[in-house]
């Protein structure tokens, strides 16, 4: 996902979602069901090329900083009457696609997301659903994420606080 060396502005179908742009760093924590709950380092971009979309791509590391853990890159796109599309490639074999809608109020910006579709490779877990939440007020995005995996129902997965680097 190359961004233009020279900045353009946003599309003007996705102008609403500036306050999304830029990179992000903070923590989160994990927790599970079938797993130990765990902390993480994250980092989020979401760029644009000056097309009617966002990019997006994100990482995260082990608390401590020692080891990579996770990633996703996709592309965030605004339709009509503040509904939005996720689209998300995982490393992991899975593909997610979300969709939901977009709230304005109070001076923050939310996401909406459950997925619609997700596809997996022969070696992926099982994963048949997922949920995200995404809030941003001023220089501050939180995030909770949802999933229903491994014979597990839709229950919280994730959550972090990511302050703006850039």
């Amino acid at each position: 996902m190359l961004e233009p060396e020279t900045p353009v502005a946003p599309h003007p179908d996705i102008a609403h979602l500036a306050p999304l742009l830029g990179t992000w760093r903070g923590r989160g924590r994990g927790e599970y069901p079938t797993i130990d709950s765990f902390e993480y380092l994250e980092e989020v971009h979401f760029g644009h090329v000056g097309r009617p979309f966002l990019t997006y791509r994100q990482r995260t590391r082990a608390a401590d900083g020692s080891r990579p853990m996770h990633s996703e890159t996709g592309y965030l796109r605004a339709l009509p009457d503040d509904r939005i599309e996720l689209i998300l490639a995982h490393p992991t074999g899975i593909t997610e696609i979300c969709e939901g809608r977009l709230v304005r109020e109070n001076g923050e910006l939310r996401l909406e997301l459950d997925s619609t579709s997700i596809g997996m490779s022969s070696t992926a877990k099982s994963v048949t659903a997922l949920g995200r939440t995404i809030t941003v007020a001023g220089d501050t995005l939180d995030y909770s994420l949802r999933m229903a995996a491994v014979e597990q129902p839709l229950t919280h997965h994730l959550a972090a606080s990511l302050q703006r680097a850039n």
